[in-house]
């Protein structure tokens, strides 16, 4: 192990980061559970590096206001019609946002087939770059994370229907999938929020947080000391801390049980 490589000018903003993409996508996963589209965040940040990638064809400046303009108007019409798809047809949302998912994968895989480096994007889109995250973009994730959990808190989301769940994920999801990655915005997404989903006790949201906290943390040191892919690792400490988090939870809801199903039993 390398534990040299522990330098925290490197890891801090990359930790900062993580934390940043839970803000939003703890509470939405939440929300993305109970309706059932597990994938959708899949699809939507696929789109919004569809958005990224056709920029960057079209040869606009790398990270300029163009690009972000880009992946953003791809994403929300990509919510625009998951909205459409979800009014007319519910039954079959869910396979709907899989085949979306599917295309943009490939179109994207289309318009890179050209590109010398089109590999590299393809990486940098799907695990990220979450150690070369500089202050400019953690500032501006800030900013965005606070107007869009102070949208989610006001109601404003929900009072824009269906189109305002969609839309507001899709913001999200664009801001997020350009620092850590496709891989690591659904891990942030789905991961925390169904570790606590049988959790009774309060502050669910508190609880999905520190597990996804705790797993960004492991993960970025762990891919430092072993020198490796930094968001394959980050995805599967958060799968481990989720997975520990469940067990426990069973495990203390089982001790608590016990004695009363043997008092029960006892009683008859």
């Amino acid at each position: 192990m390398n534990w040299g490589a522990l330098d925290a000018g490197i890891l801090g903003p990359a930790f900062a980061a993580g934390l940043l993409v839970l803000l939003t996508h703890v509470p939405l996963g939440s929300q993305v559970l109970e309706r059932g589209i597990v994938f959708i965040d899949l699809a939507i940040a696929q789109i919004a590096g569809l958005g990224v990638i056709a920029a960057d064809a079209a040869g606009l400046p790398e990270g300029g206001l163009a690009v972000q303009a880009a992946a953003v108007g791809a994403a929300l019409l990509g919510a625009l019609l998951l909205t459409w798809t979800e009014r007319k047809a519910p039954e079959q949302q869910e396979a709907l946002i899989g085949v979306l998912f599917i295309l943009a994968a490939c179109a994207g895989i289309l318009l890179l087939a050209s590109n010398p480096h089109g590999g590299e994007h393809l990486k940098e889109m799907l695990v990220g770059q979450i150690l070369w995250v500089h202050g400019t973009q953690l500032a501006w994730l800030a900013a965005l994370s606070a107007l869009l959990l102070a949208a989610l808190r006001a109601g404003w989301v929900r009072r824009l229907g269906r189109f305002g769940f969609y839309a507001t994920f899709a913001i999200a999801v664009t801001a997020s999938v350009q620092l850590v990655g496709v891989y690591l915005v659904f891990s942030s997404l789905i991961i925390p929020a169904l570790a606590v989903r049988g959790y009774r006790g309060r502050g669910r949201h508190a609880v999905a947080y520190g597990i996804g906290a705790l797993g960004y943390g492991l993960g970025l040191a762990l891919s430092a000391l072993l020198d490796l892919p930094s968001g394959a690792v980050v995805a599967w400490t958060l799968g481990l801390c989720g997975l520990a988090f469940a067990v426990l939870q069973r495990a203390v809801a089982g001790r608590v049980a016990g004695p009363g199903l043997l008092r029960e039993d006892a009683a008859r």
